[in-house]
């Protein structure tokens, strides 16, 4: 019986360690969206400075989390889930203590960006190290938790830390929490390292640039112009540089792919086997998990804009009214599979996206210009609920479909596609936000008698590479102090309160429009849970080499999540004694 209470106890303090270090990764994005202008006024930056620095924080660990994965396997992943918390809580107290928005992109976009692409794969390694194969859907699902539980409880805490203290002391508070993680890492199984994994320079250069590429220019296209080059914007050939840039990206891309093969036929360890990309059910989790955190990262990004810019709201009073969304993700991710623990994965993610297009329709149909904050209560508890069924399934979609030994290289991958969503969602929902929004601001003073002809064209030069997102109060300032007529200065807000609900309608309607596509992606989406018994949604043919079963995509696929409790690889139960959950 003692025995059996300390693994217990173990079992309880490994989950809550790796629980911890899910929720501080997620903590960080949730703050700073209900924060962007408070934090943009103290650095004396724009809200395009605090997108670039938001998109650039994903981006870094898009482009590098693969590689995470394998630094992993290299040295042990509790060793790189420690150095990578160490790095986290350097990059947090640089942030914390940032002068302007360069050091807070070196801090918090940088070296908590390099942090995260060490602890992230190590997550899903160490969970499945130290649980049996039969608690791990459920463990995975408790860590994925940990994440919601910060998308919940971020926007409430950065806005009464950010209204009474200072956004500072939220990252601040990080570095405490980390020194935590740090002390009870120590109880961790770490799984025994096989053949150390040789690291792909190329292809993680490869991979890094060409993502890099398609971020930026997406990034760029609400200043530069998606095709056709705005007045002043740099261009090749008569074409946007965007264009560009995005092709270019897609071909390195496809160079990192043919790069991957040939390492593969060369007998080379790869960053990225291809073959494992070729299980169509993985794909699938994959694709709609990019889909998910784009719209969830630019959501995250629109409303908030809404609410502390165009209404005026406090960051405490811009935090409530996320509350809802908060309540509902939550009760959605943990309640689904407690409440239905064998329901099918892919109706729950269906149900999810269709919640989501459901309340981003809802929240376009609610804007005008006479809206204010209640219209985003039904469109939040909607979007709560969708991201939190989506949140409930993928996880374990992903990672029940390939064997154990490459879980890391799924958490890696798993963790890359998220990012590189949130990198897009956050860059996407921006450009169109602002080329909108100055495309409406330019018309609307054109058509405004109040404003004369000369105002009209100086502010067509002076914009050519975006209007600022800035509430009427700001610009009514800047107007006065330019010395602007009473008549005229009134005519330019009115025209740019119009101009921002266009601009936030347009967002909207892109992020819908995300919604519908990745529904059409989720027909490979398993109809029965992983981790049921045998034969249920899975293969129950003969074991393949390894004791897989080989899947019927040509892969192998994970024997390990759809076994009975105690079918774990031989020996490993020896190694590490199982905490129960």
């Amino acid at each position: 019986m003692r025995t059996t209470a300390a693994t217990r106890r173990r079992g309880g303090t490994v989950l809550l360690t790796l629980a911890a270090g899910q929720f501080l990764m997620t903590l960080d994005t949730s703050v700073m969206n209900v924060s962007i202008a408070t934090i943009a006024n103290d650095l004396g930056t724009t809200v395009t400075g605090i997108q670039t620095a938001i998109t650039l924080y994903t981006l870094v660990m898009a482009m590098l989390m693969v590689t995470g994965g394998k630094i992993g396997a290299l040295i042990g992943r509790r060793r790189a889930f420690a150095i990578g918390c160490v790095v986290y809580g350097c990059g947090s107290l640089t942030t914390s203590l940032a002068p302007g928005l360069g050091v807070l992109i070196v801090g918090w976009s940088v070296l908590e960006g390099l942090g995260a692409v060490l602890i992230m794969p190590a997550i899903v390694a160490l969970v499945a190290s130290n649980f049996e194969q039969a608690q791990r859907p459920r463990a995975y699902g408790l860590v994925a938790s940990a994440g919601a539980i910060a998308v919940a409880v971020g926007p409430l805490v950065g806005g009464l830390v950010t209204t009474y203290f200072s956004w500072r002391w939220v990252f601040a508070g990080e570095v405490l929490i980390v020194l935590v993680i740090l002390v009870l890492a120590r109880r961790m199984a770490d799984p025994e390292r096989g053949e150390r994994p040789a690291l792909d320079f190329a292809g993680t250069a490869l991979s890094a640039l060409g993502l890099g590429l398609v971020v930026f220019g997406v990034l760029r296209s609400g200043t530069w112009g998606w095709i056709l080059p705005r007045p002043g914007a740099p261009a090749l050939l008569g074409l946007s540089l965007v264009l560009w840039l995005v092709l270019a990206g897609g071909v390195v891309l496809w160079l990192f792919l043919l790069w991957e093969h040939r390492r593969v036929a060369r007998g080379r360890e790869p960053l990225v086997d291809p073959a494992m990309l070729g299980d169509r059910r993985l794909r699938a989790g994959l694709t709609v998990f990019s889909g998910q955190y784009l719209i969830q990262a630019g959501l995250f990004f629109v409303v908030p804009l809404f609410l502390s810019i165009s209404l005026g709201l406090s960051t405490v009073e811009t935090g409530l009214r996320l509350l809802p969304l908060s309540i509902t993700l939550l009760a959605a991710a943990a309640g689904i599979p407690r409440l239905w623990p064998h329901i099918s994965p892919r109706r729950v993610v269906r149900a999810g996206l269709v919640t989501l297009f459901v309340a981003l329709v809802a929240f376009f149909a609610a804007l005008d210009a006479g809206a204010g904050p209640e219209v985003t209560t039904v469109p939040m508890l909607l979007a709560g609920l969708g991201i939190g069924a989506l949140a409930s399934q993928l996880g374990s979609v992903t990672v029940s479909a390939v064997p154990d030994e490459r879980s890391s290289e799924v958490g890696g991958l798993q963790n890359t596609f998220t990012n590189l969503g949130a990198s897009l969602g956050t860059a996407l929902a921006g450009s169109v936000l602002i080329a909108v929004l100055t495309s409406s601001f330019l018309d609307g003073i054109r058509d405004n008698p109040a404003v004369p002809p000369q105002v009209t064209a100086q502010a067509e030069v002076q914009l050519a590479g975006g209007a600022p997102f800035v509430s009427d109060a700001a610009l009514e300032a800047n107007l006065a102090a330019a010395g602007v007529p009473a008549p005229t200065a009134q005519g330019i807000v009115e025209s740019n309160r119009d101009a921002r609900i266009q601009g936030l309608r347009a967002a909207i309607a892109v992020l819908a429009l995300a919604a519908v596509v990745a529904v059409f992606f989720t027909r490979r989406i398993p109809e029965e849970q992983p981790g049921g018994s045998p034969g249920a949604g899975e293969d129950s043919r003969p074991s393949g080499p390894g004791g897989h079963s080989g899947g019927a995509d040509g892969v192998t696929r994970a024997g390990g999540l759809a076994a009975p409790p105690g079918a774990g690889s031989p020996g490993r139960d020896e190694q590490h004694p199982v905490p129960p959950l």
